[in-house]
């Protein structure tokens, strides 16, 4: 089988606290005369620059019409080798073989001028593919029906929101029939409808022999989309092989061996302004934060997040995960119609959002919990999938006295009764 991508030694180095400056105007040239007796002098305290690997050595081969799956955590450099395989950026070291025109999903907008209309964008995305005029012609209406602005398709994208965008970009990218579809997590701007029917695109683009470079957090879609994942941490491939082993060697490694999560300031996205997110943490039943719990004890998981501005129907949930991306369940803290009613509203301030799970509820296993922050369900502000993970000891758990596991995210202790029917 030929190959579409042959990756070897690839590696990228970034400077840091360099900045990109913008091109000068008369007022910054006559600024930077000025001031550069003194950039020297400053720099003369900072002797060396501090450089980091966003990549390192990453080698690997993928068969044309194969779907590979990317995972690992943020900053592990997932993103970087999507850039550098789109062309984006140059690599540092080694070099990437690609064979076949390259169509990308990295981030919302990518390849958009804000300028131009959607209409206008589609055949420039086309021309950028390498496509003819009567190529995108054909393919014209396919992409505006799947991506459902057809409102929209005269207005700049400049006016688009966030969700738009990433629909008219996804409809470009997986119809105008490039060789190597590359989706970075970009999809999780988009809602859980437009989610699915884009999984369902792009195993169909996989199944008709195109070859697919997939990164997402999702485990589930992971372990639906590719039959081979690579697992990446801190620029290397710390294990490439069949997706079921991989999801296993990145869920029960160190990498998501924690209970806890807390996000620092550079890692929550402008877009989720007022919501700022603080910490996840899951705690046991005397209320300390960790990473293994007793199914036969209650489990509570806590929010802590704070309002930088009032915000009107707010809901901040969880979804429960099993170890191979199976939903246990969702749950947001006004479900309750109490209290939705009394924090309709909430005003500015620091919150908790705490939750119990009941004793006797889950199986023994690896959870992963995702947190979500919208308002009204429609309008999306914060969402991080496997934001912690923690393990359940069924020790004691109905059952224990038989030797086989039990399949399931659930293991409930119920009221059974048994009767003896007289004869």
């Amino acid at each position: 089988m030929s190959l579409a991508l042959r990756v070897h030694d690839l590696g990228k180095r970034y400077r840091l606290g360099t900045q990109i400056d913008a091109y000068a105007t008369l007022r910054d040239l006559l600024a930077d005369a000025v001031s550069a007796a003194f950039r020297r002098r400053k720099k003369q305290h900072h002797p060396t620059d501090e450089t980091l690997w966003a990549l390192r050595h990453v080698s690997f081969e993928l068969p044309q019409g194969k779907v590979l799956g990317i995972i690992g955590k943020n900053g592990a450099g997932k993103s970087t080798l999507l850039k550098i395989l789109s062309r984006v950026t140059e690599p540092t070291e080694g070099y990437a073989e690609i064979r076949g025109r390259v169509g990308s999903l990295l981030e919302v907008g990518t390849g958009f001028h804000p300028e131009l209309t959607g209409r206008e964008n589609i055949y420039l995305n086309g021309a950028i593919l390498g496509m003819r005029r009567e190529e995108i012609d054909r393919k014209f209406d396919e992409i505006v029906a799947f991506s459902e602005i057809g409102r929209f398709l005269d207005t700049p994208v400049k006016r688009y929101s966030s969700g738009m965008y990433v629909r008219l970009a996804f409809a470009v990218a997986a119809h105008l029939e490039p060789e190597i579809l590359v989706v970075d997590e970009v999809l999780a701007v988009g809602d859980a409808a437009f989610q699915r029917k884009c999984l369902g695109r792009m195993s169909d683009v996989a199944q008709g022999g195109r070859t697919v470079l997939f990164v997402s957090h999702n485990m589930s879609a992971i372990l639906n989309l590719t039959e081979e994942a690579i697992v990446l941490d801190k620029g290397q491939i710390v294990f490439h092989g069949p997706t079921t082993e991989a999801v296993d060697f990145y869920l029960s490694s160190a990498m998501m061996r924690s209970g806890e999560r807390v996000w620092q300031p550079e890692e929550v996205p402008a877009a989720a302004y007022p919501f700022r997110p603080l910490a996840l943490r899951v705690k046991d039943a005397r209320g300390r934060a960790t990473d293994t719990v007793r199914s036969t004890e209650p489990v509570t998981v806590e929010v802590e997040y704070a309002l930088d501005a009032p915000l009107r129907g707010l809901r901040v949930g969880i979804y429960l995960l099993s170890m191979r991306g199976e939903y246990a369940f969702t749950s947001f803290d006004t479900d309750d119609l109490d209290l939705f009613e009394r924090w309709e509203t909430r005003p500015a301030g620091r919150y908790i959002s705490r939750c119990t799970i009941p004793a006797d509820l889950l199986n023994g296993g690896r959870y992963l919990i995702s947190v979500n922050a919208s308002a009204y369900g429609v309008k999306r502000y914060f969402h991080e999938d496997n934001a912690a993970a923690f393990v359940v000891d069924a020790t004691g758990a109905p059952g224990s006295q038989w030797a086989e596991a039990r399949p399931g995210v659930v293991r409930p202790r119920l009221a059974w009764e048994i009767e003896v029917e007289e004869q």
